[in-house]
């Protein structure tokens, strides 16, 4: 039996990099360019309607920019969430980590090379972020004591988490790879991989990104720390 394709929405104000997008995708057999949106409202309505995977979101549009419209996306009633993959032009834009509460996946740059966006597109369907450990780090360092929180998690939900899950959270926040716990920690990587899990089922997150942004807002990680 044949897997289905990856349904993809493109958003973007400017129809020539939609349509460089959608040359690339289409080139894949197992993606599909199932609609184009040229600002966030529409994204929004195209969401509900075409049901897609994954949403490549420009960032900055008119009317409804792409942080509101992601936030919109991700919140909607439907079974299964689209899963957002954020399109910046500047690798430390500062909307990046407010799209990221807003619970897009992760970030690219327009500037991608076509292979690592078909490998980001197929990364995110999977339910897993793209944004490298290191630069998630990097923006939250850098952005999360600029803004206020929107819908700050309540620190009492840190309670839920062992003690060992705890330190699993603040590595991943820091940065630290599934590898690099597991050195850090004397453990397996598959052990590492179970306590990620435990963590983003017992929080109500997504990913490691959104497990990275909680642990900056809860303040079990502040800004700047090693």
């Amino acid at each position: 039996m044949t897997a289905q394709p990856i349904r993809v929405l493109l958003v973007d104000d400017q129809p020539l990099l939609r349509t460089g997008f959608r040359m690339i995708l289409e080139a894949e057999s197992d993606i599909a360019v199932v609609g184009e949106s040229g600002d966030g409202e529409q994204a929004v309505a195209d969401a509900r309607a075409l049901q897609p995977d994954v949403v490549l979101m420009d960032i900055r549009m008119p009317r409804v920019d792409g942080v509101q419209a992601t936030r919109q996306i991700t919140g909607a009633a439907r079974e299964t969430t689209p899963r957002v993959l954020v399109l910046t032009t500047f690798d430390l834009d500062e909307y990046v980590v407010e799209a990221l509460r807003a619970g897009a996946s992760g970030f690219l740059l327009k500037d991608v090379p076509a292979e690592d966006l078909v490998t980001a597109i197929r990364t995110v369907s999977r339910g897993d972020a793209v944004v490298a450990p290191s630069i998630t780090r990097r923006l939250l360092d850098m952005f999360a004591s600029r803004f206020p929180a929107t819908d700050s998690p309540t620190p009492a939900n840190l309670a839920h988490l062992t003690d060992r899950e705890r330190e699993v959270l603040t590595l991943v926040a820091r940065g630290y790879s599934n590898a690099e716990i597991a050195a850090e920690l004397v453990v397996s990587e598959t052990t590492v991989k179970t306590h990620v899990g435990n963590v983003l089922t017992k929080l109500g997150l997504r990913d490691r990104v959104q497990a990275a942004v909680y642990a900056y807002e809860s303040g079990l990680v502040q800004p700047g720390a090693l």
